[in-house]
Parts: C-alpha cells; structure tokens; sequence
C-alpha cells in the first residue's frame, strides 16, 4: 500500500507476534480502502473468534463482525469516500501530523520520513497518500513486528508506536465515532482504539 516491504520469513515467531502483525494489517487494508465483499465475510468469520470472552477487545470485534454481516461492500465503499475523501479537507483526517500539528505536512512528517530512511522503507511511486497516513504507519508496525522479533526489535516497535501513533490515534477514533456519516467505520474505530490501547499498555509495561 504505502511503503515499500519486503518480508523475510522469520522462525522466531511467536503466536502473539503472527496476531499482532495480522491486526496491523487489517487495520492498515481497512483504513486505506473500503474493504470488499471477502473482506467483510472474512470479518464476519473472524469476529466468531476473535469476540469471545469478555473485555473492550472482544466487544470491538463483535460490533464489527455484525456491522460487516449487516453492510453491503457498495454501503461501506459509499462511507469511506464520505468519511475520507474529498476534493478539500475530508470529514476525517487519517493523518498523524493533521492531530499533532493541525496541519498537513508539517514537522511531524519531516521526522516520521527520516526515521523510515534509516530503516530502509520508502515511500511508493504513484502513491498519493503520506507516509503519516494511518495506513502506512500500520504497515511500518506489521513490518517491525515481523522482521524483528527479538528484544532489540520490540524496542524499535515501542519506540516506532510512541513517537507516531500512540499520540493520536484516540483523536481520529474519536473524529470517527462524532461523524454523523459514520456507520461501519465507528466499528473500524472501535477495533483501532482497543488494539492500539492493547499495545500501548504491552509497550508501557517493557
């Protein structure tokens, strides 16, 4: 989508890690596009799982498998482009710099592209998107979580975590969730805020 990744498999991973890379991925497809007919089925499977127990996780999963069983892909492709594209400033902003800076292509984005150089991911030809689009910044944390599990690795993790997601990703759950276009994205949200509050809390507790 965002950034240029390659993948190499790597034994030491571990049950947790293949989760945590499999929501940063979803998060990532969700947020960069509406999500086609599979994806909703496979959203729907999923939350069968993935939403038992109880807790703030399971019950995001369980109000986004039913809001992906009740919506159609064309009502949901309706409301991303509602939600986050216009030909000016959308109803919500997917990036990190809009929240710290109220500003598009400010500082922020600055930092956040010098610190992809130095881990050796760039950004896309014909991609339209920043590299501080939620998307990308999903994707850089699925690629760290895969390609270094080690204890140095979860270090860059928290620190990638800290410096570029953990200080707004409760706005833009918060902007989604006061959208009144919002439907199937308030669900998206909801997954967002309580995956990211999960990481946020394993990074504060290493």
């Amino acid at each position: 989508m965002k950034t240029d990744i390659s993948l190499q498999p790597v034994p030491s991973w571990s049950e947790e890690d293949r989760a945590r890379a499999d929501h940063y991925a979803l998060l990532a497809r969700l947020f960069y596009a509406a999500p086609d007919e599979a994806l909703l089925q496979a959203l729907v499977a999923s939350s069968s799982v993935l939403g038992q127990g109880q807790g703030v996780f399971a019950e995001a999963w369980r109000a986004l498998g039913a809001a992906a069983a009740s919506h159609s892909a064309a009502a949901v492709a309706d409301e991303y482009a509602a939600l986050f594209i216009s030909v000016g400033k959308p109803k919500v902003m997917l990036n990190g710099s809009w929240y710290l800076t109220g500003f598009l292509q400010e500082e922020p984005l600055a930092e956040l592209r010098d610190e992809l150089a130095e881990l050796g991911l760039g950004r896309r030809q014909g991609v339209a998107e920043t590299e501080d689009h939620l998307a990308a910044l999903a994707e850089v944390m699925r690629h760290l979580v895969l390609t270094a599990p080690d204890e140095a690795g979860l270090a860059r993790q928290r620190g990638f975590f800290h410096r570029h997601l953990a200080r707004w990703y409760g706005d833009l759950a918060a902007a989604i969730a006061a959208a009144p276009e919002a439907d199937f994205y308030i669900r998206a949200g909801g997954l967002l805020q309580a995956f990211f509050d999960i990481e946020r809390q394993a990074f504060d507790m290493v």
